[in-house]
């Protein structure tokens, strides 16, 4: 396994990493256990997880996520070996169940109480890496690829929320920030504040990346390798479209996209035709379709760490296994005669 720097700190991070948003709706705690053991074997030290986790969210099962890994940590005793991540929702009106108010908000109060939460689920006394989930403002993410200037509506300004977090590095209960589903503006201003008012420094951008999603090398890209700013890269399989299982209308018992139709993003015609072209090259180059993508994605010079989630221990073998390929220059002609083909199937 190859390791890398998280921005600018002092960690090194796995270029493979472990998500966990399965753990407590597609797998049992018994099942997250394994799955965590097996990345640890296999060199992985970077888990990511989130507050509002599993997926779908619901308010049922919020926080096994982070219980799940915790239990697994106390059992295993091996935090110190551990980069851990984890997330505070962004504003949204669907999370009152967290009992932080009608609407969450990225201010003081929601990201101190949503830190204390996640310190006693995951049963740490410090989170390595602590990021904002979403944007306060209004914003192009989760899809959106052109930016709608609509009003604001009185976002928290990013120095308020970098405040909260200050106060949470200096009280030793995080040691790093990130962004999640950010833009290139949202990055620079967070970097420019850093700079000019000591606030802390972002270390990473967690955003979509993959084969069916290269929007991030538009204007993420940049930033991200001139600031030392790296890509923690999710949904690098496209939900599971780039593994082949759904070509033609599968629907494999148990899987995500069988079991909860409304994720449409990766499933639409555009996407099942670039993925069809994807999962066809690597077979003609003998390769495993999963495999290829997670390469594509580890190997590009501003990811900091591919995400990998799975609901078998099978299927993360098999993902896990892709750290030790490197593609060939006909492959990845090949990828970019597609990608010239189906230009941004998936934002």
């Amino acid at each position: 396994m190859e390791y890398r720097p998280l921005g600018r700190t002092d960690l090194k991070v796995s270029a493979l990493s472990l998500g966990t948003m399965t753990f407590g709706e597609q797998n049992s705690e018994a099942e997250a256990h394994e799955q965590l053991d097996m990345a640890v074997d296999h060199g992985v030290n970077f888990l990511d997880a989130a507050e509002m986790y599993p997926i779908p969210p619901s308010p049922d099962t919020q926080g096994r996520t982070e219980q799940y890994i915790g239990s697994w940590l106390k059992a295993r005793g091996n935090r110190d070996n551990l980069v851990i991540a984890t997330k505070v929702v962004g504003r949204s009106k669907n999370f009152a169940h967290l009992g932080r108010g009608a609407e969450t908000r990225l201010d003081r109060d929601n990201i101190e109480k949503a830190c204390e939460g996640s310190l006693r689920r995951l049963g740490v006394d410090c989170i390595d890496l602590y990021y904002t989930h979403w944007p306060e403002r209004n914003a192009a993410y989760f899809g959106a690829l052109g930016y709608d200037p609509a009003p604001d509506n009185n976002p928290v300004p990013i120095e308020e929320t970098l405040e909260a977090m200050d106060r949470l590095i200096k009280a030793g209960k995080v040691r790093h920030m990130g962004v999640s589903n950010e833009t290139a503006w949202g990055v620079m201003e967070h970097l420019k504040l850093s700079e000019t008012q000591g606030a802390p420094r972002i270390a990473a951008i967690q955003n979509p990346y993959s084969l069916l999603n290269r929007s991030f090398e538009c204007g993420l890209a940049e930033p991200a390798i001139r600031e030392a700013v790296g890509l923690c890269a999710y949904s690098i399989l496209g939900f599971g479209m780039l593994t082949g299982k759904y070509l033609g209308g599968a629907e494999p018992e148990g899987a995500r996209l069988t079991r909860w139709k409304f994720f449409q993003r990766y499933r639409n015609p555009r996407g099942e035709a670039a993925s069809r072209a994807y999962v066809d090259l690597a077979r003609r180059h003998d390769l495993d379709p999963a495999q290829m993508a997670i390469a594509y994605v580890a190997q590009k010079p501003f990811v900091t760490s591919a995400i990998l989630g799975a609901t078998t221990t099978e299927q993360l073998k098999r993902n896990l296994d892709a750290r030790n390929l490197t593609l060939s220059r006909e492959v990845l002609d090949g990828i970019e005669a597609i990608h010239a083909d189906h230009m941004y199937p998936c934002p």
